[in-house]
């Protein structure tokens, strides 16, 4: 009997070690564990986006911007619906901006203005000149605008100007917009790199023939660098700020450029990918960075021809932007005057609004990128 009751104690006293041991390493595991650990459903991309920015103080305001001059820097929290955005202001408030916008601001507008109805937004075209990101931002610093919507970032004379008038200029990034570039549907072309556009519109390659296309006179079509936006993204990217060359015919609109591009065999337009993609007389073009790159369609493949269209249509090519293999890339910009009146609290609640997992769904909806790495599902869908 004695030799029994031995054995039981030596067979608890293991197994109490063995509980301790184990609890031990558990607690250390818990508490030097990674922060990715036990994800569930959650990507690491959602808990990246969640851990990447420090959170604002107050979490319903969705997004929180430094204090520099330059690019700014938003943290991305969870807000879900425009209804959940606080410090939305009453009252009628008139705003302008780059064409880029257009798609998302006449599609979003009205859905802002169901979710906060005392929120009213009136869109307000410049009365001399076209509208574009230069002139918004004058019209902004002038006093005639509550914000301005850019597709570039502000330049040096803009910060400096505003400086002078005892005010500073906040850009706050919500999307990204990319230029596809447009050719004329019959044009047998497999891709243009760069270097070639930088050629074609500075005037150095005139003729198809020049680049393994036809023999076919190159018509390029531009809207004027003075209403900024675009072009001047164009030109700042691609043509490294030499100016456009004496063949390049100046067009008022987006719409008469895909025009003139769809009756001309030679010619060539470029504009964002919701202006470009969804088109049925024009095609899009792949771009290269260079001659050792391949070609990336700004579309999904296979192309849609004029005839399928418009019962089909191009669509955006979101994995080529989002991993940057796509190379003419840029971002879209809300332009608030930080003076501390309402105009700023106006200009300040639109980007929190279109920041929002709504407003970001919607950025994909009509063809741009949203800024965050994860696909929205908004709750309740």
């Amino acid at each position: 009997m004695p030799q029994k009751k031995e054995l039981w104690f030596t067979v608890l006293f293991i197994l109490f070690l063995f509980l301790m041991v184990g609890g031990l390493l558990g607690g250390l595991w818990l508490l030097f564990r990674s922060p990715f650990a036990n994800l569930g459903e959650t990507s690491i991309d959602e808990t990246l986006d969640k851990t990447a920015s420090p959170t604002p103080s107050n979490p319903s305001r969705g997004a929180q911007a430094n204090s520099s001059g330059g690019d700014e820097s938003w943290a991305f929290v969870s807000v879900s619906r425009f209804t959940e955005v606080d410090d939305v202001p009453a009252g009628l408030f008139s705003y302008g901006g780059s064409t880029t916008w257009d798609p998302l601001r006449v599609k979003g507008e009205p859905l802002i203005e169901t979710a906060w109805p005392d929120f009213q937004l009136r869109y307000m075209p410049p009365v001399v000149g076209f509208p574009g990101s230069d002139t918004s931002i004058r019209m902004l610093l002038d006093g005639q605008l509550a914000f301005a919507l850019s597709s570039r970032p502000l330049n040096p004379e803009e910060h400096e100007e505003a400086k002078q008038r005892g005010v500073r200029l906040e850009q706050i990034a919500v999307a990204i917009a990319d230029i596809a570039i447009a050719v004329n549907p019959d044009l047998d072309i497999p891709g243009l790199t760069i270097d070639t556009l930088r050629g074609i519109y500075t005037g150095r390659i005139t003729n198809w023939s020049q680049v393994n296309g036809p023999d076919v006179p190159i018509m390029p079509y531009s809207r004027s660098p003075e209403v900024g936006g675009t072009p001047t993204s164009f030109i700042e990217t691609v043509l490294v700020n030499e100016e456009l060359g004496s063949k390049v015919e100046l067009v008022d609109d987006t719409t008469e450029g895909l025009r003139k591009v769809a009756d001309n065999l030679g010619g060539i337009y470029y504009a964002s990918f919701p202006e470009v993609l969804p088109q049925c007389s024009t095609k899009p073009i792949p771009i290269a960075r260079n001659s050792n790159e391949s070609f990336v369609p700004s579309y999904q493949e296979p192309l849609v021809l004029p005839e399928a269209c418009p019962d089909q249509r191009n669509q955006l090519n979101f994995e080529a932007v989002k991993s940057g293999d796509y190379p003419l890339s840029r971002r879209l910009f809300v332009i608030v005057k930080k003076d501390g009146k309402i105009d700023q609290q106006v200009g300040e609640a639109y980007a929190r609004l279109i920041l929002t997992d709504q407003g970001q769904q919607l950025v994909r909806e009509v063809g741009f990128v949203n800024l965050t790495r994860r696909i929205f599902k908004l709750q309740g869908d």
